[in-house]
């Protein structure tokens, strides 16, 4: 009896361990740096190279928009392929890097970071493992631009991964270092090669960290995930909207002879223009009378014109949508304005927050010289529905 008990635990550890490395995959990391000189740069590189040495693990390296379109650039810096603020929620954790710019970090890092509202509200970014690294030309403020850049991160609910005494053994005390026990940074104004060594051996050390943490907290989500059946898994939009306080307006009704939608083979197809209180909002030409911030606002108005729709088709119950295929955005813009995808951010953002998975869709966005009644935008919607 007991043989036949030690076999049956022996063939239970055994299939445990063969599901778990089924379940297991590559951890994703992403370095994202703001860096202008390259001093940053080559910290990156070294959290890089930190980063990959850990199992299983592939770090990317990429770097914010600069807000000055015209500022010159390190050219290793400016080969760098350049990130969106959508897909950092597509990695399992992430290192950020700036220069320290009045003991805080960069503005061209803080604006990015200024977009990311879409990602709190969706909670797109909480549990997930982050670390920060700088670079200071006098040293002066290094700490204060770390922790204000945690207060970034902790709103956003991402675990924070700090260096301690990491690193501090092998540290060369015969010149000053950059090391602080919240992340590795580089006196880039001090004397000798900056980064120093040591200051890169600190920096591999943090990415080495950061991806203990991550792989540890992915493969722990393994272990944890159970099969669930469809009823368990499906989400309310109704208390989606409710949560994330969207309240939608009434649908605009039509004001010539066509219909508000159709609906041919479960697909539902809607037009819609920034109506709001029955008045277009913010109308005219972006780059000309409409400013970037108004032409988003009015995208978001008429995507929530465009749901208010697509609820009238689904007989009240948004439930129903199985997929947002297809979204076409049209702006009405000057002939020189090239920044329609940031416009149309505003609907896709909202369309991925109200129906989750389901509001993956494929994207157009098209200039236009004019548009009826002075809208800025027009959003054409393809959904499929139950």
């Amino acid at each position: 009896m007991k043989k036949q008990l030690l076999v049956l635990l022996i063939a239970l550890f055994i299939g445990f361990g063969a599901n778990a490395q089924t379940k297991s995959s590559e951890t994703n990391v992403l370095v994202l740096i703001y860096s202008q000189n390259g001093g940053t740069y080559k910290m990156a590189k070294a959290i890089a190279e930190g980063i990959q040495e850990y199992p299983n693990t592939k770090a990317t390296l990429k770097r914010v928009p600069s807000i000055n379109s015209k500022e010159k650039l390190n050219a290793e810096v400016e080969k760098l392929p350049v990130a969106t603020i959508e897909e950092l929620a597509n990695y399992d954790g992430i290192a950020f890097g700036s220069p320290v710019h009045f003991a805080n970090i960069s503005a061209d890092m803080n604006y990015f970071f200024s977009q990311s509202i879409p990602l709190w509200t969706s909670r797109a970014l909480e549990g997930k493992p982050a670390t920060v690294f700088m670079s200071a030309g006098s040293g002066a403020g290094k700490e204060a631009a770390i922790l204000s850049f945690w207060n970034i991160l902790a709103s956003h609910g991402m675990v924070i991964v700090p260096t301690g005494i990491m690193g501090t053994a092998t540290l060369d005390k015969t010149v000053p270092q950059g090391n602080t026990p919240f992340g590795a940074t580089a006196l880039t104004g001090s004397t000798g090669t900056r980064p120093s060594q040591s200051e890169l051996n600190l920096a591999k050390e943090q990415g080495k960290a950061l991806a203990r943490v991550t792989a540890g907290l992915k493969n722990t989500e393994n272990i944890k995930s159970v099969k669930t059946t469809s009823a368990e898994t499906k989400t309310d939009i109704n208390k989606t909207l409710k949560d994330n306080n969207i309240v939608l307006p009434e649908a605009p009704k039509p004001v010539g002879n066509y219909v508000p939608f159709t609906i041919s083979d479960h697909k539902v197809y809607i037009n819609q223009v920034a109506l709001k209180d029955g008045k277009i909002l913010n109308p005219g030409k972006v780059g000309a009378t409409v400013t970037e911030d108004q032409a988003k606002e009015a995208t978001y108005q008429t995507m929530l014109n465009v749901i208010a729709v697509l609820k009238e088709a689904c007989g009240g119950d948004l439930n129903k949508v199985k997929q947002c295929v297809q979204l076409t955005g049209y702006f009405n813009t000057t002939p020189e304005y090239t920044q329609h995808a940031g416009l149309m951010n505003s609907a896709s953002n909202l369309t991925a927050l109200v129906f989750g998975e389901k509001g993956k869709h494929a994207r157009a966005t098209i200039g236009a010289v004019s548009l009826p009644i002075n809208s800025a935008v027009e959003i054409q919607a393809i959904f499929e529905i139950e």
